[in-house]
């Protein structure tokens, strides 16, 4: 891997984008229109929205990262781009590290945006550090684009990219203890949740919603976060093809 390579990548994936302005909006305004419909869900009982909205602030940007880097990946394979840029002295590092750069920034955007919205604009209420909501909401969008970079090698179409939806995020989205504690869910399912990344995820804005400090659990739940995004990326890298079969 280069930096400039790196570099190079990520601006013309960057470049792209900008003439793409329906993906900007779903991965930009979508989890912020999510958020508004849910706090208004829940009008009558703000104590709900104050319980979950943190949670959501993660997992919403997770999921719409994940859908928009799957497909934008998958298009760039079956278009004949991705078969082109390795033909390149392009390693395959470069290639997904400048995927991750650009859409990292897209995902900077998109938890500032989210974040001031439930905060200052929707009334969710967190007794923590507000710039440590916005870390865990950073670290789930780009475990989000780092899950989207992986599955792409593995779909042929962009209709199976969006099917691979159902098997990667949903069930962690049931198991991350979203909907009842962990600990209550049967044994089993319980084990299955200690390795899912949401679950962390869910658990460090947990963490900022209730205490003031910076807690050990926290430290290891953003730590795990962070490792799952690393981890996936690298796995991205080795699988990444040139063309889908």
């Amino acid at each position: 891997m280069t930096m400039s390579r790196t570099l190079a990548t990520a601006a013309r994936v960057l470049r792209q984008l900008r003439h793409d302005r329906r993906s900007i909006a779903l991965m930009v305004l979508v989890p912020c229109v999510m958020l508004f419909l849910l706090r208004y869900v829940f009008d009558g009982t703000p104590r709900t929205f104050d319980a979950i909205g943190a949670s959501l602030l993660g997992i919403f940007p997770l999921i719409t990262m994940f859908l928009v880097t799957s497909i934008a990946t998958l298009r760039e394979r079956t278009s004949g781009t991705l078969e082109r840029l390795l033909a390149m002295p392009l390693a395959k590092g470069d290639l997904i590290a400048g995927y991750a750069l650009a859409f990292g920034l897209v995902a900077v955007v998109q938890s500032l945006l989210a974040t001031g919205l439930a905060l200052w604009g929707l009334g969710l209420d967190v007794v923590g550090s507000p710039w440590l909501l916005l870390l865990v909401a950073l670290l789930d969008a780009l475990l989000g684009t780092a899950l989207g970079l992986f599955v792409s090698a593995f779909a042929a179409s962009e209709f199976q990219a969006v099917q691979f939806m159902p098997a990667v995020i949903f069930p962690q989205l049931l198991l991350c203890g979203l909907f009842t504690p962990r600990d209550r869910m049967q044994p089993v399912l319980e084990a299955v949740s200690d390795v899912l990344p949401m679950s962390y995820a869910v658990d460090a804005m947990d963490e900022v919603l209730h205490h003031t400090d910076t807690t050990g659990p926290f430290v290891r739940d953003v730590l795990v976060v962070a490792g799952c995004a690393v981890l996936v990326l690298a796995l991205g890298a080795a699988t990444l093809r040139r063309r889908t079969a």
